[in-house]
């Protein structure tokens, strides 16, 4: 599998999984939003239906007992037809409009004495059992089911007492029939045509319908189980329609409310809607979900190819040129790239030479132990003759026979075995850097032994040594290793600065690295010549051995730190040593 094929299926599968959950994540919370919409919607209008209905109720209740107890009412006294009270109750049924289909006075036993339609005065009334009874402050209505007369016109009937002024007993009642079909029609304004309205009694028996349920009450529809009371107790809930619809439905029921003082005859209004007509918006929203999801997914597919092809490039190369680098065991200019890759590409490049550094770094540990196991070798083999020699030389110089001159050399000869020794015992300490002992220590004070040492030497070259203290100079170092470092770096400047020059010692850092830089105004060293300038036999002046900066260079990498090479600002070499300012644990 090629590297561009692995892109390809990462970005499709990064790019197409999100955007499926995504996608799936959208629809399932506008879903849900838009059935709570419709729920509510539902809801909402059960509520002002209910609200509507009882409104109309109780203006019909309030009427009754206003009229009741109007003086005109006493007029059932006279016990014969009252032209008055028929005009009062004409006039009634004119002002309201068609809201009443009759309005009548009755008496004791059940004649109509007054009316609104003159043709019913005389006709005994037939009062069918109470259904339902109002209660308001000081009447009490009694309301007849729904019922619907020879000419199919739907009617409610109200009735209450006629309290007489003058007797204790009442003068007849009086009787509102109500064209209840004009109530029912209020509820056609909320109805539509996959939306129904309902209103049925405690026990069920529907009461009245809007204009789409009309069909199916006059059917034989009039009543609905008690199941569909219970859905008072959420705001909308689906379940099978029937008998008031087909199919599913998601039906929303609220008990009537009441108005002012009339509390209500615990009705319930019913607003059902067709599940397929009310989840259509979210069907549609479906298909537009999924051809968005088709859409995104073209595109992720398109930007997948784009997308890896760029980056598999770059990668590619990336992959050449390590193989180059490999087949020629050198470095070759790294392939131009950016962003992770580039970062990548430097990386590895930085990696190279840091194995370069290395691999110098393991070089110059060879030599140095080369040189380490020849200086044992040389000390060892060097130090017996010496030693033979210079015991030869004492027992010669105890001899009283010898002559003066002739003690004079013997003198010589003890004299330059014992320089020949410590030369030896120089050599093989310059070889062998032992592991430093770290203490808190002043460098500013460890610079200043040093040049004190120095001080008649370079006074003697006319050599200008300057320093420069720190604001924190302490570090946890080995003192007499670093007092080596220094003398060593300020030997090299005194050996090859002329009369007249200049050396400036810096000590600096910061929180946690302390630094030391050793500067001069000499000749400088040569770019091409830093990199091996801490190598063993690397030197650049007569009589060196070429250890001095190697040791410089062990020491420091022993201590945790690093030396560099630059020129300086004076316009010589600038060596600068860095270092942690506390001993690792």
């Amino acid at each position: 599998m090629t590297i561009r094929s692995i892109l390809l299926s990462a970005f499709l599968a990064v790019g197409l999984l999100p955007a499926v959950v995504l996608t799936a994540l959208s629809f399932t919370r506008t879903q849900a939003a838009m059935r709570a919409e419709i729920e509510q919607s539902l809801s909402t209008q059960a509520a002002a239906a209910a609200s509507d209905l009882d409104k109309q109720v109780f203006e019909r209740l309030q009427n009754a007992v206003t009229w009741a107890h109007l003086e005109v009412m006493q007029d059932l006294h006279v016990g014969d037809i009252d032209k008055r009270l028929s005009a009062f109750l004409s006039e009634m049924k004119l002002r309201y409009g068609g809201v009443y289909v009759d309005l009548h006075a009755i008496d004791a036993q059940h004649r109509i004495v007054a009316s609104s339609r003159a043709a019913a005065i005389g006709q005994t009334l037939t009062l069918a059992p109470a259904w339902q009874l109002a209660e308001l402050p000081g009447d009490l209505v009694t309301v007849e089911a729904p019922r619907r007369l020879d000419d199919g016109t739907e009617v409610l009937t109200m009735r209450l007492p006629i309290a007489s002024q003058f007797t204790d007993g009442d003068l007849g009642q009086l009787v509102l029939v109500i064209d209840w079909a004009q109530a029912a029609r209020e509820l056609d304004a909320g109805a539509r045509e996959q939306r129904a309205v309902a209103v049925v009694d405690r026990d069920g028996r529907i009461v009245a319908v809007s204009q789409n349920l009309r069909a199916r009450v006059a059917a034989g529809v009039t009543r609905v189980g008690q199941d569909w009371l219970a859905a008072r107790r959420s705001i909308a809930t689906e379940r099978d329609g029937a008998p008031l619809g087909a199919g599913k439905v998601i039906v929303s029921a609220v008990a009537a409310p009441g108005h002012g003082p009339f509390g209500g005859f615990g009705w319930t209004t019913l607003v059902l809607e067709s599940s397929d007509a009310a989840l259509a918006p979210v069907r549609r929203m479906a298909l537009s979900f999924l051809g968005l999801l088709a859409f995104a997914a073209a595109g992720i597919v398109v930007l997948a190819f784009a997308v890896s092809g760029r980056i598999a490039r770059p990668i590619v190369a990336l992959t050449d040129y390590v193989r180059s680098f490999m087949r020629k065991q050198q470095p070759v200019p790294p392939p131009p790239a950016s962003g992770e890759v580039g970062e990548l590409t430097r990386a590895f490049t930085q990696m190279v030479d840091d194995l370069d550094a290395s691999r110098q770094t393991l070089v110059r540990a060879s030599q140095l132990a080369a040189i380490g196991e020849f200086a044992a070798m040389m000390a060892h083999e060097i130090r017996t003759p010496l030693g033979i020699l210079r015991s030869s030389a004492q027992m010669l110089e105890r001899d009283a026979g010898v002559s003066g001159e002739s003690r004079e050399l013997i003198g010589f000869i003890d004299t330059e075995t014992q320089r020949l020794n410590r030369l030896v015992t120089n050599l093989l300490d310059r070889a062998r850097v032992r592991e430093p002992q770290r203490s808190p220590e002043n460098l500013d004070a460890l610079v200043g032994r040093c040049l004190a040492m120095l001080g008649a030497q370079a006074a003697r070259q006319g050599v200008t040594i300057e320093q420069i203290p720190a604001l924190d100079p302490v570090a946890d170092v080995d003192a007499e290793q670093m007092t080596q470092v220094l003398l060593n770096l300020l030997l090299n400047a005194l050996h090859i600065l002329p009369q007249g020059g200049r050396i400036r010692v810096t000590v600096g850092g910061d929180a946690d690295t302390a630094t030391i830089e050793v500067a001069d105004n000499g000749p400088g060293i040569a770019a091409a010549d830093r990199q091996r300038l801490f190598e063993p036999f690397v030197y650049r002046r007569e009589g060196g051995l070429g250890l001095g900066l190697a040791i410089v260079k062990q020491i420091v990498n022993a201590h945790g730190g690093e030396i560099v090479v630059d020129a300086a600002d004076l316009g010589g070499a600038s060596f600068r040593i860095r270092l942690p300012r506390r001993a690792a644990p």
